[in-house]
């Protein structure tokens, strides 16, 4: 074992509960990017006016009717709660892919559903940035998360109407080593009484159980002890996989009965249905078709905002096979690099993800911009590798940040590389 590794691993294996190797290869980098405190500040002001785009593009959304979100790639199951609005905030953890180069800032796309990468910004990056002698760019921002965890849960609840003592669950899949820590982490930052279970160990009743006469068991979502859980914190389980879930012997749609619940006040669910309401790639396609119409529900402020920090996103490959411009295919509902392919303005595909899971999501097609590069250490030496930088969006504030580092197409084998801001005092 090479010193490098044997140091790495020591460092990483004192932090407990975090998935420093995935799939037993290498995953949260013994390595850090230095940025300047005016670098940190821009991509955090970035993200504050995306943000501020998206959040005023949700009312709108929820105004359109079915026939227009499904031509949005909505899923025909989700039209039924999708327009719910059940917190004051659209989504309380956001993430906006973002590239970052010296012509400025673009916005690749948005998880505002299910965003992971949590625990590696709020906590492992601080870390890092202590063990390398730099200032962490996301120091306060644990604290940021906890509050707006505890917000949630607490708002998440009171829109129930019920006068009880609140019975929380964080779930995930519990044979997946990245979510289920990941949810647990959101559990202890969240630091009130509340639970963790895997999702298989949830019960759902879906009519009410009689008994000579007599309601015995509600309508509801239930823990292993038969209690009534009111608030479910699903972080990592995206609601487009949600509503196809059917129960293996009798077939009943558990996922739609499930936010039936959510529609009916039964039960609440964080992120809230709002959050899944943004996820579609096609908003960013319509805030784009918006914007080129130099449509007056955005202030020219804004439309400023959309044409400095948006890419030209569109439903159909037309416009930039008629321009010569070389533009990406990406699936509406999609993740970690997952079925995007890479065109020439002539149309000639030049790269694609080797997944295709989502081949039946609506495409959508957005203007290609090369990621930037950078050299990094790994356990295997020096590699030359593409990155972007992941920013969160917590209750309405661009928080956190971190970079995914890899290939051109950002997949689930992308590294984590670590951010620090330069220790002047330390240098001199």
């Amino acid at each position: 074992m090479n010193t490098f590794r044997q140091e790495r691993q020591r460092f990483f294996e004192e932090i407990d509960d975090f998935w420093h190797d995935l799939f037993d290869t290498e995953y949260a980098l013994w390595d850090i990017k230095k940025e300047s405190p005016s670098e940190i500040k821009t991509i955090r002001q970035a993200a504050e006016r995306i943000g501020h785009i998206l959040f005023k593009t949700a009312p709108l959304l929820r105004q359109l009717d079915e026939e227009t979100l499904l031509q949005l790639g909505f899923p025909e199951a989700s039209l039924a709660f999708i327009k719910l609005h059940t917190l004051p905030f659209e989504s309380v953890i956001a993430r906006f892919d973002l590239v970052v180069t010296n012509e400025g800032i673009k916005l690749l796309e948005v998880n505002s559903d299910t965003p992971t990468f949590i625990k590696e910004t709020f906590a492992v990056n601080g870390e890092v940035c202590k063990a390398f002698g730099c200032i962490n760019p996301n120091h306060h921002c644990e604290e940021q998360l906890r509050d707006a965890v505890q917000l949630a849960v607490k708002m998440a609840f009171l829109s129930l109407e019920k006068r009880k003592s609140p019975n929380i669950v964080f779930a995930s899949h519990d044979d997946h080593e990245e979510d289920c820590l990941t949810t647990k982490y959101l559990q202890n930052l969240f630091g009130l009484k509340s639970q963790y279970l895997g999702l298989s160990q949830l019960r759902l009743v879906a009519e009410p159980v009689m008994e000579n006469g007599q309601t015995i068991l509600e309508r509801g979502l239930y823990d292993e002890q038969g209690d009534k859980i009111d608030v479910l914190y699903r972080q990592t389980y995206p609601i487009e996989h949600l509503v196809d879930d059917e129960d293996p012997e009798t077939k009943e749609k558990v996922g739609q009965l499930l936010m039936k619940l959510v529609e009916e006040k039964e039960l609440a669910i964080l992120n809230p249905p709002s959050a899944f309401l943004l996820q579609s790639k096609a908003v960013m396609a319509l805030i784009w078709g918006l914007h080129e119409e130099k449509h007056s529900f955005f202030t020219e402020e804004e439309h400023y905002w959309i044409h400095t920090y948006f890419l030209p996103t569109y439903l159909d490959k037309d416009y930039f096979l008629e321009q010569g411009i070389s533009y990406v295919k990406k699936p509406s509902f999609g993740r970690e690099g997952d079925t995007i392919e890479i065109f020439t303005g002539s149309g000639e595909k030049i790269d694609e993800d080797s997944h295709k899971t989502y081949r039946d999501s609506l495409p959508v097609y957005q203007q290609f911009i090369r990621l930037p590069e950078t050299s990094v250490q790994t356990e295997q030496g020096k590699k030359n590798v593409h990155y972007m930088y992941g920013c969160f969006y917590i209750n309405g504030q661009a928080s956190a940040m971190g970079i995914r580092a890899g290939r051109q197409i950002t997949d689930n084998e992308a590294y984590f590389l670590p951010v620090g801001i330069e220790n002047k005092e330390e240098k001199q």
